[in-house]
């Protein structure tokens, strides 16, 4: 039966009702994930630092950010941000926008410490010959420090993705037109068939999921065997 929903109904779990509504489903889920982790990139590169920062007013702030969008569940975040921001702009809010808004906020709090992480596992003379050559704190974060970081932790970024992917579903609650959203339409319609309906959304969730974290496992074993080829290569006698 699973087969059959999905002659029937693969174009809607794969772009909505697109070309006669908006996109959604598939292609939408992506895009908010795309564009959510991409926007949170830079203010998780500013916490990351801020954190880093020998300078307590940087650093505690950052820090108490980091930990309490950490500590509260992204659906109250959704439900903040679908309340609070159309009072503050002056007009209503969609769906996409909302979760859009809501996973830049809480990915960069996850994305800082990912990218905090890296920066602490790259060695200390890294620094100390970027200072020797005379280059300032910035020089050596952007040119040195930030491009080797971001380096060893793509594997890490990879599977943030993935978990982006998933919180998008909770979209479902504010109605942003994505997988979720979608399957629940096609429920809609069948009425009796929620159990391969949403049988086959989860198989679509798992296949997505798995391909990318297969992605983040070849991406850490490349990375790892540079690092082994580099470590091999320094230690050969001259």
């Amino acid at each position: 039966m699973m087969v059959q929903i999905l002659q029937d109904y693969w174009l809607l779990f794969l772009v909505g009702q697109y070309p006669h509504g908006p996109i959604g489903g598939l292609a939408m889920t992506l895009f908010m994930a795309a564009v959510g982790l991409s926007l949170s990139f830079p203010f998780a590169v500013a916490l990351a630092l801020a954190r880093l920062s020998p300078y307590r007013w940087l650093r505690l702030p950052a820090t108490a950010i980091v930990h309490v969008v950490r500590g509260l569940p992204l659906i109250m975040f959704i439900f903040w941000v679908y309340f609070v921001v159309p009072l503050v702009i002056g007009r209503p809010v969609g769906g996409v926008e909302t979760l859009v808004i809501t996973l830049v906020v809480y990915e960069a709090s996850y994305l800082s410490e990912i990218i905090r992480a890296g920066i602490l596992g790259l060695p200390k003379g890294q620094v100390e010959a970027a200072k020797a050559l005379g280059l300032g704190y910035f020089p050596t974060t952007f040119r040195v420090v930030l491009p080797q970081a971001l380096h060893n932790m793509l594997p890490s970024m990879v599977s943030q993705f993935v978990s982006t992917i998933k919180e998008t579903s909770l979209g479902y609650v504010i109605s942003a037109n994505e997988l979720t959203f979608a399957a629940a339409q096609v429920n809609n319609q069948l009425m009796t068939r929620p159990f391969e309906v949403y049988g086959l959304l989860a198989l679509t969730y798992f296949a997505l999921c798995f391909a990318l974290t297969s992605a983040a496992r070849l991406l850490e074993r490349r990375i790892a065997s540079e690092r082994g080829g580099g470590l091999s290569l320094a230690a050969a006698p001259a």
